[in-house]
């Protein structure tokens, strides 16, 4: 993975509804989680997932914006999306080039999987906090909110 104070990698990647998300447009204005995770549909993926979507006042208070990058297709994104009840952050495909987001944060797997791991990316696209979960491991919630308020 790559390590806290280092310059998050820019992407620009296409959200559940076909539009294009690009790190850098959150630069100055809000922090970042770049929540990867190894697919769509599964069980720990779909409570982690909806865990940011209930806990969401406390990520707003915290200038935080949630990324779920896996190396779902887009069609899958919004399926899921809409599976879960709508989302309001973004979730992001990094199908095609295959992986290259995933590859460029040091989580694609050599298995074609990507890890679960999260990076928390800071106003000035600084990665301030970085950990790599176990696939089944959901990660905990409070762990990354005390990451963000001590940014």
């Amino acid at each position: 993975m790559l390590a806290p104070h280092t310059i998050a990698p820019d992407f620009a990647l296409p959200n559940q509804h076909r539009q294009t998300v690009r790190l850098s447009d959150f630069r100055g204005r809000q922090r970042v989680v770049l929540a990867f995770h190894p697919l769509a549909f599964t069980p720990v993926c779909s409570v982690q997932m909806q865990t940011y979507e209930r806990e969401r006042a406390r990520l707003d208070a915290a200038h935080a914006h949630v990324l779920g990058i896996s190396l779902d297709a887009g069609p899958s994104k919004k399926a899921w999306a809409d599976a879960l009840g709508g989302l309001s952050f973004d979730l992001l495909s990094d199908f095609h080039p295959h992986g290259e987001v995933s590859r460029a944060y040091q989580v694609l797997r050599d298995d074609g999987l990507v890890d679960r791991a999260i990076y928390v990316v800071g106003l000035d696209g600084m990665i301030t906090w970085a950990k790599k979960y176990d696939i089944p491991e959901q990660p905990d919630f409070g762990e990354l909110l005390h990451a963000l308020q001590h940014a």
